[in-house]
């Protein structure tokens, strides 16, 4: 299909207006930003997994050189916890119960990180030293530091008042229309796997500075953030007791989210409270090592799941056992996410029953909240590697079987056993062009090839669907500034995206005018009474379309105004190069002269919203082909194929640069991340010395493609793609893996597919 790209807006390839600011290190981060008489602040945290505690003369580390303040548990009692915002619904119809993250922990710790005291001091040096001067008494409990730990029946408890560690029992679909259709199955396939523990990592580690203003009587919170309103909304009434406008929340550049950053944590609340006791400013910073043992985590649940088929190999019903790792206490949307991948079960496929049982699990370990894809990579990941494994059991190919099971287009829009309603798409369309970009059927030869030189080569595919842009809007205010600059204001927060460019698109091409000349503005509750902040990839898709359409209004109040300046009608406006002028005249009013004629404000400034009642479904296929080295375990990833539907495009330059980086991290959690504890709840992996990280000389060059199919539920047709690259990746690279290794007998593997995993399953499999 061909697509026309114009100069401005809808599909144009705009390189990053972003860009020259950070290449230049002129980027300003939360931690570049100082303060006059800014103190630094420094948490102490608990080396034990779990512990009774009780702390010892303060007066060393108050008596320290620098130190203005240390805070215990006693000094922050008046204040909440930090509280988890899903307390989602259980299979009996009562309600999660709530365990929240407290400020500084009141006499009891329950992983390796928990917060026992606050220090602030006039250096960050010394605030750490003095730390080390606080005296606390540990009293060691019994920890558990996985499922299957935490599920055993003698299990120590993580919380008393949760017997069994039992955090929460979900359930979506039918077990009776399931257990029916198991009935009448002529065949089944099963398959377990587990989802590895990962750490977020971004660039930029959290950081934080809190204020006070006595004369104003609020607090001002900079912070790396993935939307100011919904970390006001977590922090003002339930942990400080305030109303929210006596909060102001302002986020500058930020290095990275992935969802993590979407959370409210307790040394954003910590900082507010010390710069009020103190009367000065106080930051704190995390160092990796805080980041490791403090930042929710992502991922961590194991999953059992059976296909019911007929004789044909066409899927009557799936049933889903999960276990989901919570970690130690419910983060903001913790219970959440394994929900979201409940929703997103039966993938792609025509499937007519369905049940899923979900067991959310405490442990003693660092809370587990969403990180990129937040339950869609997980939902993708059990489907398309049990599809491979309904292939196997019909010895037919893993192309066949999809093909037989994908939902007619025809049905469309289809709503899933899971309750999902899919509006657009052509699955068969992208899975056919991603076999022919990978050359699939020439697959065999290389095999051969490959063998001949002692080598395992696989190959392996996925064809995923995901939810985005989750019902709602996101407002876009737009005005003309008295310098003849448009300005956007809106709710989302980039992290790293390219939101400025995306946006300034759409504001070119309603007011013909040159990116230079627009300004976008996120990050700063001052600015904008709500927002809805960015995740769940719905910044482009709910965002930009009401960047659109407030541009678009501005551009229909410009003419008017210049209209009546000009003795003219709005029909005869034209507008282009920062001015209104009179068609077919010299007769022209530039930007700034027609800002300082309106006598309303009103005039020269517009509110686009477009609000979306249902999610976008963005899909695609992604073919992975690996090679192993049966004497090393080293997987290689020897070419990489993707063909995604997104609806409509914005910008491609923009896109691929989303699903190169999605990709990578799903890669990533296929090959080599992974956090691990000991099972004492030590955190193992707590440095880049332990947790693998991949590199870019470990990936080939990624042939990326779209065919796209517009989405009928957004008004510009966009199905968003912030986190498709992650969803698609891991079970198209472990299918890959899977393939390879049954040429030597391996029946199964798991993430992260490791050499030590690897070489120790072909010496297994040999043995």
């Amino acid at each position: 299909m061909t697509i026309h790209t114009p100069k401005f807006g809808l599909g144009a390839s705009v390189l990053r207006l972003e860009d020259d600011r950070f290449v230049r290190g002129a980027g300003s981060f939360t931690d570049d930003e100082a303060r006059p008489g800014l103190l630094h602040a420094w948490v102490l945290r608990s080396p034990h997994a779990h512990a009774r505690f009780t702390i010892g003369d303060l007066e060393a580390a108050r008596g320290a050189p620098g130190v203005r303040l240390v805070m215990t548990h006693a000094d922050v009692s008046d204040y909440g916890a930090v509280a988890c915002e899903t307390l989602i619904e259980q299979k009996d119809g009562s309600r999660v119960e709530a365990h929240d993250i407290p400020l500084l922990c009141d006499g009891v710790v329950r992983h390796v990180g928990d917060a026992v005291a606050f220090v602030v001091a006039e250096t960050a040096s010394q605030a750490i030293d003095a730390a080390e001067l606080i005296a606390v008494d540990y009293d060691p409990l019994p920890a558990v530091a996985d499922i299957a730990a935490a599920s055993a029946a003698d299990a120590a408890l993580v919380w008393d008042g949760a017997p069994g560690n039992l955090a929460g029992h979900l359930h979506l679909g039918d077990e009776a229309k399931t257990e029916d259709a198991f009935g009448r199955a002529a065949r089944t396939a099963s398959i377990e796997v587990v989802q590895n523990r990962l750490v977020s990592n971004y660039l930029e580690p959290r950081s934080a500075i809190g204020e006070w203003s006595q004369a104003e009587d609020r607090f001002v919170l900079t912070t790396a953030s993935q939307g100011v309103h919904g970390i006001r909304k977590a922090l003002a009434e339930p942990v400080l007791k305030i109303e929210p406008a006596k909060l102001r929340v302002v986020t500058p550049d930020v290095g990275g989210g992935f969802g993590t950053k979407a959370c409210a944590y307790r040394e954003q609340a910590l900082v507010l409270i010390a710069a009020k006791v103190l009367g000065a400013p106080v930051k704190w910073t995390a160092d990796r090592g805080d980041h490791f043992v403090s930042d929710a985590q992502g991922r961590d649940n194991l999953a059992k799941a059976t296909m019911a088929m007929d004789e044909d190999g066409r899927f009557l019903a799936l049933r889903i056992a999960i276990d989901a790792n919570m970690g130690a206490y419910l983060s903001q949307g913790g219970p959440i996410v394994p929900w979201l991948g409940m929703t997103m079960a039966p993938g792609l496929y025509d499937i007519e029953a369905i049940s899923v049982d979900c067991r959310l699990v405490f442990t003693n370990t660092v809370p587990v909240d969403a990180y990129r894809g937040a339950g869609r990579p997980e939902a993708a990941y059990l489907i398309e590697r049990l599809v491979d494994a309904c292939a196997l059991e019909m010895g037919i190919s893993p192309v066949e079987i999809r093909r037989r099971n994908f939902i007619p287009v025809d049905k469309l829009p289809y709503k899933t056993a899971a309750g999902r309603l899919y509006d657009t798409g052509e699955w068969n369309g992208h899975l056919t062009e991603a076999l022919r970009r990978a050359d699939w059927d020439g697959f065999a030869a290389r095999r051969e090839a490959a063998r001949a030189d002692g080598r395992l080569r696989g190959i392996g595919l996925s064809t995923y669907v995901e939810a985005c842009a989750f019902p709602g809007s996101e407002p876009a205010h737009v005005r003309l500034t008295e310098t003849g600059r448009v300005e956007v204001r809106i709710g989302t927060q980039s992290n790293g995206q390219g939101h400025k460019t995306a946006y300034a698109q759409f504001v070119a091409e309603a007011l013909k005018l040159d990116y230079a000349s627009i300004d976008v503005r996120q990050g700063d509750t001052d600015e904008l009474d709500d927002g809805g902040g960015t995740g769940g990839s719905r910044s482009i898709p709910l965002g930009a379309v009401s960047v659109r359409r407030g541009a678009q209004a501005l551009a229909e109040k410009l003419k008017r105004l210049a209209a009546d300046e000009l003795e003219a009608s709005p029909a005869d406006i034209e507008i282009a190069d920062g001015e209104a002028r009179v068609v077919g005249t010299d007769r022209a009013l530039g930007f700034a002269e027609l800002a300082a004629r309106a006598k309303d404000p009103e005039d020269i400034r517009a509110v686009g919203e477009f609000r979306q009642d249902e999610c976008t479904y963005p899909n695609g296929t992604h073919v992975c082909e690996v090679e192993i080295e049966e004497d090393t375990g080293v997987v290689s990833i020897v070419r990489y194929t993707i063909v995604d539907d997104f609806g409509v495009t914005v910008n491609p330059v923009l896109l691929a640069g989303q699903i190169h980086g999605g990709v990578a991290q799903g890669i990533g959690q296929a090959l080599c991340e992974e956090a691990v504890y000991s099972p004492d709840g030590q955190l193992v992996t707590a440095s880049f010395m332990d947790y693998a990280m991949p590199r870019a000389s470990e990936f080939p060059f990624f042939d990326f493609k779209t065919r796209n199919v517009p989405s009928t539920t957004n008004a510009l047709g966009i199905k968003g793609a912030g986190e498709a690259g992650t969803i698609g990746a891991a079970p198209a690279v472990m299918n890959a893996v899977a393939d390879a290794l049954r040429q030597v007998g391996v029946s199964r593997v798991d993430m992260p597919a490791s050499p030590q995993r690897i070489w120790n399953l072909i010496q297994a499999a040999r043995a």
